[in-house]
Order: C-alpha cells, then structure tokens, then sequence
C-alpha cells in the first residue's frame, strides 16, 4: 500500500492549511457544524455502547476500550466525508511556519470552525434530550451522561489542561497518519486506532465535550435520569454552564491548542523543514 512519507506529510499538510483557510465563511460553518454533529454522534454512541459496564465515568477498563472502538467512527466521518474540526485545525499552524498563510487567517478559521463545531454538537445533544433516548437501560444511558458532565466539570484548571494536551497530540497525530495514506482505508485504519487510544485513556476533547457536557446538563432537567445518576442535589447544582465553559472547556480548547499546534505541527516542521528542503533540491 503507497503511502507518504513524513516530509510529504508535511507538505500535504501545508497545502491542506492553505485551502482550508481559502473556503468562504459559509462553507467553513457549514462543515464545522457537520463536524461538530460527527463527533456528538460517536460521543452519543460511545456511551450508549458503554455505559452500563462502569459504574462511574473516571472507570478504566474494558468499558473505556468498547468506548473508544465506537467513538473514532467520529474522527472517520470528518476525514473521509468532510468536516472542519477544530482539534484537527490545530495543524493550520504548519501553514503558518511555511507562510502559506497568515496567523490572523488562521485565528479566524478556528473561531469560525469552534462555533460551527459547537452548534453542531448542541444539535445533536438537544435532539438525544428530546427524544428520550436517555430513558434507555431504565434511564441508566441519562443517568451516566449526567456523571460524566459532572466529572468533566469537576476537574481542576491544571488537570483539564493537561488532558486537553494529550488528548489533541493524539487527535492531531491521527490526522498526519491519515494523511499519509492515499486511499480510505488508510484513512479509516490511522483514525481507528489512534482515536482509540485518546478515549481509552480518558483525555479531553474540547468538541466531544461540546456534546458530553450540555447532554449532561440538559438530562439534568429531567427528575428521573438526574436520579439515576446517583448526584447529590449539591454536585447537580454545580452542573451548570458557567461550570462548563470556565471549569472544562476553557482549560480543555487551551490544552487542544497546545497539543495539536505543538507537539504534532511544530515540532514535525522543525524536525524535517531541513529534509522537505534537501529533498526538494535532489528532486
């Protein structure tokens, strides 16, 4: 099977940043909200896969791996039919090294992209509401979404910070390894296994959260999931949104941030600038 090889990689990568920043703001909301609804769907159906196997949502084992094979169902759709994630934009900033394109152009995309990806998340966290799936396993499927926003807004600034961290250097690798395949199967295997592991380990998504959070809160509004999650009335009350935005999501985008645009972009482009210039001079 051909596939790229790192320096490639690295110019593909480029050359993504500069069309991705070149669509019109339509087009780019567009996508994003699509983005934002693939990704609530594999959180939706990561949990509904796994949530009568623990008993509370920081519970590693067998639990998190059914999980994490369900949610890179997520990260495939937005590869392979189109999206513009937010975690994944964090690789803009190899376009930015190259100059292909401005740190304001690229700043501009991700808020663009993070409200679309936020809308489309709400979408589907409001319409699991309304549908009363959350009845599910005697409510226990609204029951363990509600423990699960509960124990995201629970973290300390430091620890959300640095789940976010490693959380996107993995998300951000997927996305380099899918783009050294050239076909969909690549794709598909370098999204599986990698997204896998980020889930199992139990980091932090800022767009998952998007879903994870407001299903939670909005659950919480319905007296017989709120009781089957075992909350007391002071850890529902502190399950709000200002909890949500300050407490979780802010630290979370930070640590994304820092762990897609460092760790994978940057240090890939300083690592094999040399040898894309080398390589290119011997072509």
């Amino acid at each position: 099977m051909e596939a790229r090889t790192p320096v490639q990689i690295l110019e593909y990568t480029s050359d993504s940043a500069a069309a991705k920043v070149s669509r019109g703001v339509a087009a780019q909301l567009i996508l994003a909200f699509l983005a934002g609804a693939f990704i609530a769907f594999a959180s939706e159906g990561s949990t509904m896969a796994a949530f009568n196997l623990f008993s509370n949502p920081e519970t590693y084992g067998l639990g998190r791996v059914l999980a994490g094979v369900v949610f890179g169902a997520g990260l495939m759709l937005v590869v392979t039919a189109g999206g513009e994630l937010f975690t994944g934009n964090a690789l803009l900033i190899v376009g930015v090294l190259d100059r292909r394109i401005k740190i304001r152009q690229m700043l501009f995309n991700w808020l663009i992209v993070y409200a679309g990806n936020f809308a489309g998340s709400l979408c589907i966290a409001w319409m699991m509401k309304e549908s009363g799936l959350f009845d599910s396993g005697n409510a226990g499927l609204g029951g363990q979404t509600i423990k699960i926003a509960a124990y995201k807004t629970g973290l300390s600034f430091h620890s959300a910070f640095l789940l976010g961290v490693m959380c996107n250097w993995l998300v951000c690798l997927a996305v380099w390894v899918s783009h050294a395949a050239k076909d969909v199967a690549g794709k598909l295997l370098a999204c599986f296994f990698i997204i896998g592991l980020f889930i199992t380990s139990g980091f932090e998504h800022s767009v998952a959260n998007m879903y994870y959070i407001p299903a939670g809160i909005m659950a919480a509004s319905n007296p017989l999931w709120l009781y089957a999650s075992g909350l007391s009335a002071a850890q529902a009350a502190d399950l709000g949104w200002f909890s949500f935005l300050v407490k979780n999501l802010l630290p979370v985008t930070l640590g994304n941030i820092t762990g897609g645009s460092f760790t994978v972009g940057f240090l890939y482009w300083a690592a094999l600038k040399k040898s894309r210039a080398l390589e290119s001079r011997i072509n």
